[in-house]
Order: structure tokens, then sequence, then C-alpha cells
């Protein structure tokens, strides 16, 4: 990508201090990952700015807060990177992005992505499989038990998961704690365990692959 000059920059209502920047807008459930990435691998270029976890409670409200982030930052920032998947918006936050002129990473959601879509894909006997990240597996109360009312009615256990056959925790890092959490949420919801370390798969290479243009 050519970079404009600096007068080009001003011209175009971009601060020229922010020339070379890129400024990542991230689902909050992902910032851990995205700040480890930053910091193993050096891009200091690129800065992170995320909305609220518990939009994913509410995905018909993702697109229109996305928007809201792009419009009071580009101002400042070369190129704005969106760090969200579909994520429930039925393509609606793609077409935004797409008007809006800013990129985003590929795939439905944020569990393809961490395995990587291909091998994701491939899965398709899992349609009754509950997934869980490092994210979720530390505020599985917050995002799970609670919002879906198990804390107040636990027998709504088996109306709400009675078809889903295992849990699936997709560990971005290798966490003895954090895989026995895990196992502990897979017994409270009645559910076999399956582990796999995917590290930060796709995410990983779709964040290389801004940080190098």
């Amino acid at each position: 990508m050519q970079r404009p000059s600096d007068g080009d920059l001003t011209e175009t209502g971009l601060d020229p201090a922010g020339q070379g920047r890129i400024l990542l807008i991230a689902c909050g459930a992902l910032a851990h990952e995205i700040l480890a990435l930053k910091r193993v691998n050096g891009w200091d270029h690129m800065d992170l700015t995320c909305l609220p976890a518990k939009l994913h409670l509410y995905p018909e409200r993702i697109t229109e807060e996305v928007e809201k982030a792009v419009a009071a930052h580009r101002g400042a920032y070369e190129r704005i990177f969106v760090v969200y998947a579909d994520c429930g918006t039925g393509g609606q936050l793609q077409a935004k992005c797409a008007e809006l002129g800013v990129e985003m990473v590929a795939g439905p959601h944020c569990y393809a992505f961490f395995e990587g879509l291909d091998r994701f894909a491939a899965h398709e006997e899992e349609i009754t499989a509950f997934y869980l990240t490092d994210f979720l597996v530390r505020q599985f109360d917050a995002f799970v038990w609670k919002p879906m009312g198990l804390d107040r009615h636990p027998e709504l256990r088996d109306t709400i998961f009675g078809n889903y056959t295992k849990l699936v925790y997709q560990a971005q890092t290798d966490d003895p704690a954090l895989r026995a959490r895990a196992e502990e949420c897979a017994r409270r919801l009645g559910l076999a365990y399956e582990y796999r370390f995917t590290g930060y798969g796709d995410l990983e290479t779709a964040l290389s692959a801004q940080a190098r243009r």
C-alpha cells in the first residue's frame, strides 16, 4: 500500500500523526489475545479499541456500534481493521464494513477463526457441539450461566442444552487451571468434554497480514 504524503493526509482529514498507524476495532472478548499477539510480534504501529463483549448477547447491535467506532476514530488512523467475524449479524456487518471501506476478519464467528476456517468447516458433524474459548471459560457464569437464567432456574439446563452432545474447549493458551474450569463447565451443562488447543488460529494470520501491509 502506498502511503500518502503528510499533505495528502491532511487533505483527507487524517491527522499526520496517524500516518502508518492501524486501529483494531475488536470485540472485548478478544482483547487478551490481541494484546498478546501485539506484544509477541512487536506490532507497535497497531492500536486497539474494544467494544463491550456483551454485545454478543445482542448481535443486532454490533453493526451499529462498529459503525460508530469507525466514524469516531478514522480521522486519526491510516487504516482501520475490524476484528469481528459475522458474529450473528446475518451479513450486515460485512455489508457495513464494505460501505465504510474497512476490512474485517473472515468467517462466521470466533470459534471458526480460532480453529481455522477450513478445519472448522470440515467438522460438519459438530452441529451438536457447544464451544468455549479461553475468554468464555473465564467468564462462563457472566456470559452463559446467568444470561440463560440457569442461576435462577437450573431445571432449564436440559431444555436449553438437550440437543447438544459435547462441550468443546478451544484453548488459546495451555493453562491447566482453565482446562479444569472448562471441564467443570461441561459437567455443569451435562455434556461430554473435549479439549482442543487451537492457539490463535486465523486471528493471528489476519492480524499478521494487516501488520505487513
